[in-house]
């Protein structure tokens, strides 16, 4: 049988090298990234889950469907307890507040219910002085939650509590700030009292910043304080 010879041109030669460099340096670019993202969160992983954890609901069993308007209607709480949220700013009307505690690991709960926000039932009472710790979800899996827009509030918008008792309490804006989630457990000391010394105040919380597919939560946190305004 005939032995057949290929001869390649020099320009053919130059092309294929060309195209042999261009995989090298796209293989090199992917395990580049590869590594940095696994460098980047097995960093995170060690960092600590704040009290004011973005949620303790796993991302599946969250509700993304709103409550109906029978179902706000007939919420009821002690009439010495928080029971709605309003922010007109953020578009926030009459959220439910839901008493919560903390879990084993010492994270505040958060509602199931994207569209609800959690009180921390250890913290301050409306119109009882002290500091109201409120918390809501940034978002579900696909739904923007009820504290998707926190960020957003600033110095001077309110936010108004109403209690069940029907009373109402207007606390205005004083302090916007995002703090990194290791350093949100720390945070929370400050979170847990007035920025006015002596005045009754309200901390909202939520997850902000980027999402860490390995920690299943945002990498940071957002609080927002407020002191009551005097009628």
């Amino acid at each position: 049988m005939k032995n057949f010879k290929i001869e390649l041109s020099p320009k053919r030669i130059i092309k294929w090298a060309i195209y042999a460099v261009l995989a090298i340096l796209f293989l090199v670019f992917l395990i580049g990234v590869s590594t940095f993202e696994a460098s980047y969160y097995s960093e995170k992983e060690g960092s600590e889950r704040a009290v004011a954890a973005g949620s303790t609901v796993s991302q599946e069993d969250l509700i993304e469907v709103p409550p109906t308007e029978e179902e706000v209607h007939e919420y009821t709480v002690a009439p010495d307890r928080p029971r709605y949220l309003t922010v007109s700013k953020l578009g926030i009307r009459n959220a439910r507040i839901l008493s919560m505690g903390v879990n084993n690991n010492g994270e505040l709960d958060t509602p199931r219910n994207i569209f609800d926000v959690g009180w921390y039932n250890q913290s301050g009472k409306p119109g009882q002085g002290g500091t109201m710790l409120i918390d809501g979800h940034n978002g579900g899996p696909h739904v923007h939650g009820v504290f998707k827009d926190l960020p957003n509030l600033t110095e001077g918008d309110l936010i108004t509590v109403e209690r069940g008792d029907g009373a109402i309490y207007n606390y205005e804006v004083v302090e916007n700030v995002s703090v990194l989630l290791s350093e949100a457990d720390a945070y929370m000391a400050t979170a847990l009292k007035s920025p006015v010394p002596g005045e009754e105040s309200l901390t909202l919380i939520s997850c902000t910043g980027e999402w860490s597919q390995q920690q299943g939560t945002y990498l940071s946190r957002q609080f927002v304080r407020a002191v009551l305004v005097e009628e």
